[in-house]
């Protein structure tokens, strides 16, 4: 039996443009000019081309989604990737805008799709969401182990609708995010740090987001409770930032 073979590790080309839009609703939701900050800071030092938008309302994150989509479709110059960041109140599937209506995440995730965005086509984007994804709290539970694989086949000629993205939750569905009122959101501010101090491909720097954040406590009304973001990928390579 012959041994098993290394994996050839092929990686995105990132030498064109980084391309980064962050929409954030800072109403009642104390802290989030830190997180912003601390993004602001992230992608001048990953040499991003950065743009942020405060308190979008409902229709507005759509119209940003799309404003953003036709400026990169209508560069001439070679872009590598984009990252969008959304900040606000939420529920499964939805975000609040600054006027309390609710925006799917689905119909902004699909704006720069292989299908909708050309510049992007096989290209990673990166979706960061900062929001609540439920009400439910977790209070933690004995340790155990497992993991999950995920295997994905894809033909050379023509390349799936929704491949090379990145969805980053910064908690799993049906629970709440948790955010201080001076410090920011701790996915965002543990979530930049590994990002500026550390090297290695995406998905190995947000395992350790994900280790770092599930060996914290969150003390809410003097209870302990866990937190951990969550990590949907249908990427085809290695993205590797620095």
């Amino acid at each position: 039996m012959s041994s098993p073979q290394p994996l050839e590790e092929e990686t995105y080309d990132m030498s064109g443009a980084r391309l980064a839009l962050t929409l954030c609703v800072t109403k009642a939701r104390e802290g989030s000019e830190a997180d912003l900050d601390a993004l602001e800071r992230m992608f001048q030092q990953l040499g991003f081309e950065s743009t942020m938008k405060r308190d979008p309302t409902a229709q507005q994150f759509q119209e940003e989604l799309e404003k953003f989509q036709q400026a990169i479709d209508a560069r001439e110059d070679f872009v590598s990737c984009a990252f969008v960041v959304l900040m606000a109140h939420g529920l499964e599937g939805r975000l609040k805008g600054k006027d309390e209506k609710m925006v799917e995440l689905e119909d902004l995730f699909q704006a720069l799709n292989n299908k909708n965005c050309r510049a992007l086509r096989a290209k990673p984007k990166v979706y960061i969401v900062q929001a609540c994804r439920g009400e439910q709290r977790d209070p933690g539970e004995p340790v155990t182990g497992g993991h999950l694989v995920m295997i994905t086949e894809n033909t050379p000629e023509t390349i799936p609708t929704y491949t090379d993205t990145l969805h980053v939750f910064s908690t799993i569905e049906g629970y709440i995010a948790y955010r201080h009122d001076q410090e920011g959101s701790y996915f965002i501010q543990t979530l930049v740090d590994v990002f500026i101090n550390k090297k290695g491909p995406i998905l190995e720097l947000l395992t350790e987001v994900t280790r770092r954040m599930a060996e914290a406590e969150m003390v809410q009304e003097g209870e302990a409770k866990k937190v951990n973001p969550e990590i949907q990928s249908t990427l085809r390579k290695q993205l590797y930032l620095q």
